[in-house]
């Protein structure tokens, strides 16, 4: 494997200690407004009495509230978190999160998933700009992994349908991340803020860092660059894990001869960023920003090697980029509205992969790119007092993606030199699919007790892609145009405690990945449909909460009926598609179809969190979910089918929970300590793809509970070390439908330093 060297690159991510964390509440606001309110959360100075609630800071005073106060189920992640939790990548900040399940295909991949569903069903953003484009597949991606967390300073996860407000795919729910921005610096001074960041792990024997500068003049200009890089080694874990109900030793991934190092685990990347911030007026703010994402040789463990397969065969994602460019401007002066926000933006996600098979002289080679340009226009306008008890706002938006497709493969006969030109790629070559909508959110608020909410999505969707003869794919030209809508109350039962209800119906229309793709998935080799239906899901939600400073907890139960919901159905060897030798080389096949009658998840979440003693804080969560859909399989032909009429639904995650204690004497400087702690118990209700998914054992995937240890000493505001010490227990684990183990004990070390030099203007 051709490996990168990399020297030990590293930034102090900016003043990290110092951000203010998005919250929890008012969330659809927070991508409208994350410029703006990143300012006015600079400007504030942090407290010893700061106490995190499910994932967000409370702070003595309330900042003003901007939109809707309807709370739906959600926490966030702060940048103080990410420092503290050290995560290894964008997707593992999340594992303490209520709802949120983190799965692994690969150590360089990460997927979450939201209230029992993921991939094409959640939606992903980055500073209000959709990440999600249309070849996203079906099950666990790796594309939240293509976000550098060290230049993230808030993860919001909202969690519940959300298309009126972001269109399709925001099935289970939304995760925003927002960037760091460049602090502003007081009137009348400049300030110059390079940093460098260290870090490093034991278990993968990884090393990287990230190097920084911050540039600031008074409130008016702000610029932050960085560029980073990592190599990672092969992971290892505590051992070999055993299947439930056979007792004997899962096939995947495969182990070195210690028994310990997983196979295929080793991957190298680079990262790099650069933004500027303006104001041209107090009230208005124009950015540019540019991030890059370049990741090289990174295995796909479960089939590096497959199960069965000869031990050199390995499919490995020789490139995964990810390139975001955008333009915002948001302003405050506009008649009749608080806040406008206009975005422009291009990205493209480019993969190369290969698959070798050595004992069989053949080499398959796949490239594809989605390059993808967006606009949006999201606003609110102001607020409205239509009696003196009754207050209306609105928020309201258009939007528009527009994806291109260029897809091409190749087969070369190593053992003859012979490279061949295949007739299609993954995807249909030159696809298109355009995606968009407009929406206007509202709320009433009678008097402080009662808050209704209210809103509606008209959109529309187009797909296009060229037939190929010679692969027997068909061509695709198609659009729906979707209406979807959401209705919510919160009554404040006291001055603390309030109840929260909402019925949402969203919805998620077939993108190119399920119109033409064919590609490998964990269950076996999947080929596409191109007679698809969209998927639509209506979802009741009931909460209950508590907000006070040192006691805040959450309770939300959920029911969501997904129609249409698209499944995979076993096919037999004969109904391949031609030019499609993967597909009669797989142990099992699939074609995705609509279910013809409705699916359910229902569950229960939530988490406590207490803070005693000014200096500690406690904080509690747990999920359970629970899904069942019709059976697939009896819609297949020649092959013995399960014949249950319902079956559970694919990859539902257990019960889980988290436990974070934190002890944190002062906010500037000297020790802190916490402990953190993840469980799951078993998880044994299996979709009929799921059987026949080697990453999951036979019988389920065995519970766990691990525990990790997390001191740091902040030497100053510039200075900060930090360490865990991680699987305390050197336990071996898993989260369900993983590919990999979990890292055995070791340490993460990480240091950063960021000095401060600022001068008067002449």
């Amino acid at each position: 494997m051709r490996r990168m060297p990399i020297t030990a690159l590293g930034v102090l991510c900016t003043m990290a200690w110092l951000s203010s964390p998005a919250r929890a509440q008012n969330l659809e606001q927070q991508e409208d407004e994350s410029t703006a309110q990143a300012e006015a959360e600079a400007d504030k100075k942090p407290t010893s009495k700061e106490i995190p609630a499910m994932g967000t800071t409370i702070r003595g005073k309330r900042s003003p509230t901007h939109g809707s106060s309807v709370e739906r189920a959600a926490s966030a992640v702060t940048r103080e978190q990410l420092v503290e939790r050290q995560p290894r990548s964008a997707p593992d900040a999340l594992r303490y999160e209520p709802g949120v399940f983190v799965q692994k295909t690969a150590h360089a991949q990460g997927s979450a998933f939201i209230r029992g569903v993921t991939g094409q069903q959640t939606l992903l953003m980055f500073d209000g700009i959709r990440l999600n484009n249309s070849t996203y597949r079906q099950g666990p991606n790796q594309y939240f992994f293509t976000l550098d967390a060290q230049t993230i300073d808030s993860i919001t996860v909202q969690r519940g349908g959300a298309s009126t407000r972001y269109g399709s795919d925001a099935i289970g729910g939304v995760i925003r991340a927002r960037p760091l921005l460049a602090l502003p610096s007081t009137p009348k001074t400049s300030s110059l803020k390079p940093g460098i960041t260290f870090y490093g792990a034991s278990a993968d024997q990884s090393y990287g860092g990230r190097v920084q500068l911050a540039y600031s003049q008074g409130r008016t200009l702000r610029i932050l660059a960085g560029i980073g890089g990592r190599q990672v080694d092969e992971l290892e874990g505590s051992g070999v894990l055993l299947a439930p109900q056979t007792k004997e030793s899962a096939l995947i991934p495969m182990m070195r001869d210690d028994g310990r190092t997983q196979a295929g685990t080793g991957f190298d990347e680079l990262t790099f960023d650069s933004r500027m911030d303006y104001k041209p007026h107090r009230s208005d703010t124009l950015s540019f920003a540019l991030y890059g994402y370049r990741q090289y040789d990174a295995p796909r463990t479960d089939q590096c090697p497959a199960a069965y397969a000869p031990f050199n065969e390995c499919l490995v994602y020789d490139e995964q980029f990810r390139t975001l460019a955008y333009a915002t401007y948001q302003t405050k002066r506009l008649t009749g509205f608080r806040r406008l926000r206009i975005t422009g933006s291009w990205q493209q996600q480019h993969e190369r992969k290969t698959l070798d098979r050595p004992s069989s002289f053949v080499r398959h080679t796949g490239r594809d790119e989605v390059s993808t340009l967006g606009v949006s226009v999201v606003g609110s306008l102001k607020p409205s007092r239509l009696t003196p008890s009754l207050l209306f706002k609105t928020r309201l938006g258009v939007d528009h993606y527009a994806d291109t497709v260029a897809s091409k493969s190749w087969t070369e006969l190593t053992d003859l030199e012979v490279l061949v030109e295949r007739s299609r790629g993954q995807y249909l070559d030159n696809s298109r699919y355009h995606q968009g909508g407009t929406f206007i959110d509202s709320e009433l608020k009678w008097g402080r007790v009662v808050s209704l909410l209210g809103g509606a999505r008209v959109a529309w969707i187009d797909a296009q892609a060229f037939g190929d003869a010679g692969s027997g794919s068909e061509p695709v030209d198609t659009s729906w145009f979707p209406v979807t809508g959401h209705l919510g109350a919160r009554l404040k039962l006291s001055a603390i405690d309030a109840l929260n209800l909402s019925w949402d119906h969203s919805y998620r229309a077939p993108n190119l990945d399920d119109l033409t793709s064919r590609q490998f998935t964990g269950p076996g080799f999947q080929f596409e449909n191109a007679a698809l239906g969209p998927e639509v899901a209506h979802t009741l939600e009931l909460g209950l909460t508590r907000r006070t400073r040192r006691l805040q907890w959450d309770l939300w139960a959920y029911r969501t009926e997904l129609q249409g919901a698209i499944v995979r159905r076993p096919m037999p060897p004969e109904d391949c598609p031609p030019d499609t030798p993967g597909c009669q080389a797989s142990w099992t096949r699939f074609q995705l179809i609509n279910a013809q009658d409705p699916s359910w998840i229902y569950g229960l979440e939530g988490g406590v969190l207490v803070g005693f003693a000014d200096a500690w804080q406690l904080r509690v969560t747990a999920a359970w979910a629970k899904g069942e859909g019709p059976n697939p399989a009896l819609l297949s032909t020649n092959i013995a089918a399960d014949e249950r009429t319902r079956v559970p639904l694919s990859r539902i995650p257990p019960l889980n929970g988290t436990l974070e204690l934190r002890w944190r004497p002062s906010e500037k400087r000297g020790p802190y300590a916490g402990l953190g702690v993840r469980g799951a118990m078993l998880q044994d209700q299996l979709a009929l793809s799921d059987v026949s998914d080697e990453r999951i054992p036979a019988g389920g995937t065995p519970g766990f509970v691990v525990g990790d240890l997390r001191l740091g000493y902040r030497f100053s505001r510039q200075l900060i070390l930090g360490l865990v010490m991680e699987n305390l227990t050197d336990q071996i684990y898993r989260y369900h439908g993983s590919a990999i183990n979990g890292p055995a004990r070791g340490v993460q070390m990480r240091l950063q330093y960021q000095p401060n030099f600022s001068r008067g203007k002449s």
